[in-house]
This record gives C-alpha cells, structure tokens and sequence, in this order.
C-alpha cells in the first residue's frame, strides 16, 4: 500500500518550490538597474598646444548615458554636471552645466554635448593654474540626476544617480584614456542589505510554510 504521507510532501515540495520559482521571477521582472554614464570625449581646445591659441576657452564634453534594462524605460531628472580640479575635488567648482530632463527607451544609448564655456562661468584662470609642466591638467567631474523607471504602465520612484570620474587632459587637450571614461560610485551599502534583507525574508516565508504543510 502506498504512503499517503509520501505523496503528501512530495505535493508540499513541488508547491513551495513552484512558489519560490514565481517569487524569483516577480523580483527579477522589478529588478532594476542604473543607466551607466561615460564620458566620451572631454576637449579644451585652449590646451592644446599645437594650435598656439589660448583664446578658446571652452569646453566640449559629449555624455553618454546608456540603460541596460531589456523591458524598463528611464525618465531621467535634469543631469547635472559639476566640473572640478584635482587632486582638490572639494575645492569651489570651476563650472556647472545641466542636462535638461529626458526619457530614454529600454536598451538605448544617448550622447548629451555639453559646452561650458564663460558664458556658463568657466574659471579659466583657475584651470591655467593648474596646468603642469607637460601641459596635462586633471580634472574631476561629477554628474547628479534622478532617474524613475518607467515598468509597462506604471512608473518607479526617484531612485538618486551620484556618479563621478577623473579625466586626465594632455598638452593636445584630449583625453589620455582614449576610451570611454565611466562615471562610478562607491557601493551603495544601504541598498546591498535592503536586498538581502528581502532574501532573507523570502528565505522565511518559504521555511513556515514547509512547516505549516508537515
């Protein structure tokens, strides 16, 4: 005669896993993440000493913002950039420039040209000061935005985007790094124990059941 019991777990086990299944699905599907931000070309023409003119003090700078969610839209805040001298990143800022707020698709890549120039209030002074003998100048720059995600037909909260680099300019005024430079943080620990925080509880959950069913 067959165990009823035996047949009793055997359904217990195949509806908490099909339960854990769907749970890891759900978070998955909500799962978002942040766009990555680059930048990719960062030109003084005033430090580039081939053209011997030091009367062009602009800047051009060309962002790319890129959101690597397959199915989730981004509604970007205005992208404001604060643009500094290193190795003292906390001194005043030599200009600030701004974005103004944009929607980008799901898997799309958007090239933003700022020009700071001192029109936007370059502190052009400052920059020829920090000029070193080799004609390189090191700069910092910081981006700051909120961005919400938009999930079929409804839209996340602001999630807060605070990212930065150094760019190091040679005496042709183009970047060192010939490649993309990437904006980055410091990891978010508030956001690494909320998810494990919600592991955890899912863990939980999962375990009473089992044990309500035995």
């Amino acid at each position: 005669m067959a165990d009823p019991s035996g047949g009793f777990c055997g359904r217990c086990f195949s509806f908490i896993f099909t339960l854990g299944l769907t749970a890891l699905s759900m978070w998955l599907s909500l799962r978002t993440s942040n766009p990555k931000c680059t930048i990719h070309s960062f030109y003084p023409p005033a430090l580039n000493r081939t053209l011997n003119d030091t009367k062009n003090t602009t800047l051009f700078v060309a962002l790319r913002l890129k959101n690597t969610n397959k199915d989730k839209g981004v509604f970007y805040d205005a992208v404001n950039l604060t643009f500094r001298l290193q190795p003292n990143a906390a001194a005043k800022p030599i200009a600030t420039s701004s974005v103004p707020r944009f929607y980008q698709g799901h898997q799309k890549t958007a090239t933003k040209n700022v020009v700071v120039g001192p029109q936007e209030g370059l502190n052009w002074t400052a920059v020829s000061s920090a000029v070193h003998p080799n004609g390189s100048v090191n700069f910092r720059v910081d981006l700051a935005t909120a961005v919400r995600f938009k999930i079929i037909f409804w839209k996340t909260k602001r999630h807060r985007l605070n990212v930065g680099a150094d760019v190091l300019v040679n005496d042709s005024g183009g970047k060192v790094n010939k490649k993309d430079i990437k904006l980055s943080a410091a990891p978010d620990h508030h956001l690494i124990g909320f998810f494990s925080g919600q592991v955890g509880v899912l863990s939980n959950f999962l375990v009473l059941i089992l044990l309500n069913f035995l």
